[in-house]
C-alpha cells in the first residue's frame, strides 16, 4: 500500500495473538484492515519468554478463532509450539501484515486516524485497534535498595534458562504463575528463594481429574464480563501438585517480603541478612500504549488515565471514538489476555467497530438540516 492512497477501515497496532484474532474477526465483519507489527515476525511477545515456558491450558482450549491448535487436545503446548502456531495462523490470514513496522504515535483529525511509523511513513484509517496486549512493558517495582544493589537485577521477561544462574544465590520476587514456574526450575541449579508480600495461592489444575479449563468452558464462567469487578485482585497459581509439593519441601523455599537490599545482601524483616547474587522480578507487566500518548478525542480528552492505563469499557475507548483495544488483562473477563480468551474479545471489538464505521458513514450521508 502506498501511503496516503488508501483509507483502511482499521489499522491494528500489534501482530501478536490479540492483533491476529482481531484481524480475523474484522475480515469476517467485512472490514478492511492491516496489521503493524514492530518485531520481525507476527508472534507477539512469545519469542521473548523463557525457553521452558509451558501453557497452563491444554491445546483444546488454547486456539485462536478459525484454527485449532492441533495435536493431542489434552497436552500443554510449549513456548516454541505457540510461536509456530501463531506464525501459521498469521500466514493464513486474509489481512496484510507489515513486520518491523513500529507505530510511534497516533493522531485523529475529524473521523480519520493518522498513524506515524518509526521509519517516517504515515498510514490512515477510519479506526484503530491497539493490540499490543498487556505484556509489552515489564513492570519493575521500586524496591528499597534495588537501585544500589550490586548484583544482577532482571525482570522475568529477560529470564531465559536456569543455566545462566547455575550455582548462584538467587531471589525471585512474585507469587504468580511465572514466578513459581521459574523458581521451581531454578531450584535444581541455584540456591534460590521465592519472596512475596502474600503467600502463594494455588488452584488445582485438574479438579476431579478434569482440567480446570474444561470446567470453566462448560460452565461459561470464562465468558462472563468480570473484568471490571475482579481486575487487580491477587492471582493464583494453577498447579497439578508439583509446584505446591516443591514449595512445601522448601525446594525452593519461600519467605515473606524482605525489608530491603543492601549492596550484595538481602535484609529480611526480622533483620537477618543473606548474600544474594541476583534478583529476578516476576512482577507483571503494563500495557505498551506509548503510541497513544498524544492522541485526543473530539472533546480534548486523551485515551489514557494519569497512570498511562487505557480508558475503556470492554475494549472500546470511552474517550476517543473509533479507538479500541484487544489483549488487555481483564479487558472483559479473566481470560482476556490469554491465547484461549482473546478471540472472544476480538469478536466483540470487531462488532463495535463495524457499528461505529456504519454510523460514521450514515452521518456523512445524511444532509444537514437548515
Amino acid at each position: 500500500m502506498m501511503v496516503g492512497m488508501e483509507l483502511l477501515d482499521t489499522l491494528i497496532i500489534g501482530g501478536g495473538q490479540a492483533g491476529l484474532a482481531t484481524a480475523h474477526h474484522l475480515r469476517r465483519a467485512g472490514l478492511t484492515a492491516r496489521i503493524l507489527e514492530a518485531d520481525a515476525t507476527p508472534t507477539g511477545s512469545w519469542g521473548r519468554y523463557y525457553a521452558s515456558l509451558t501453557l497452563f491450558s491444554p491445546t483444546r482450549y488454547s486456539s485462536l478463532p478459525g484454527k485449532p491448535f492441533g495435536g493431542n487436545p489434552g497436552r500443554y503446548p510449549t513456548r516454541d509450539e505457540v510461536i509456530a502456531y501463531l506464525a501459521e495462523y498469521a500466514a493464513g490470514l486474509d489481512v496484510p501484515i507489515e513486520t518491523n513496522a513500529t507505530a510511534i504515535s497516533v493522531a485523529a483529525t475529524g473521523d480519520v486516524f493518522a498513524v506515524d511509523l518509526a521509519d517516517g511513513r504515515r498510514m490512515s484509517a477510519a479506526s484503530v485497534v491497539s493490540a499490543t496486549g498487556g505484556f509489552g512493558r515489564p513492570h519493575l517495582h521500586a524496591l528499597p535498595g534495588l537501585d544500589t544493589f550490586g548484583g544482577v537485577v532482571l525482570h522475568s521477561a529477560d529470564y531465559r534458562s536456569p543455566q545462566q544462574f547455575a550455582g548462584r544465590r538467587v531471589l525471585v520476587l512474585g507469587a504468580g504463575n511465572s514466578a513459581v514456574q521459574i523458581v521451581v526450575e531454578l531450584a535444581d541449579h541455584a540456591h534460590v528463594t521465592l519472596t512475596s508480600r502474600t503467600p502463594v495461592r494455588f488452584i488445582s489444575q485438574r479438579p476431579l481429574g478434569v482440567d480446570v479449563h474444561a470446567w470453566l468452558h462448560w460452565s461459561g464462567v470464562e465468558r462472563l464480563p468480570l473484568g471490571e469487578r475482579l481486575a487487580g485482585r491477587p492471582v493464583s497459581v494453577l498447579d497439578a501438585g508439583a509446584y505446591r509439593a516443591a514449595l512445601a519441601a522448601a525446594r525452593p523455599g519461600w519467605r515473606p517480603m524482605f525489608h530491603h537490599l543492601d549492596a550484595g545482601e538481602v535484609v529480611w524483616a526480622d533483620g537477618t541478612r543473606e548474600p544474594v547474587d541476583a534478583v529476578i522480578l516476576a512482577t507483571g507487566y503494563r500495557p505498551s500504549v506509548e503510541h497513544l500518548t498524544d492522541l485526543r478525542g473530539p472533546d480534548g480528552r486523551g485515551p489514557l488515565d494519569d497512570a498511562g492505563r487505557p480508558l475503556h469499557r470492554r475494549g472500546v475507548s470511552t474517550t476517543v471514538p473509533g479507538l479500541a483495544y484487544c489483549g488487555l488483562e481483564w479487558q472483559y473477563g479473566f481470560a482476556s489476555a490469554t491465547l484461549r480468551g482473546v478471540g472472544h474479545d476480538a469478536r466483540r471489538i470487531a462488532t463495535a467497530l463495524r457499528r461505529h464505521l456504519t454510523t460514521r458513514t450514515v452521518d456523512r450521508q445524511t444532509p444537514a438540516r437548515t
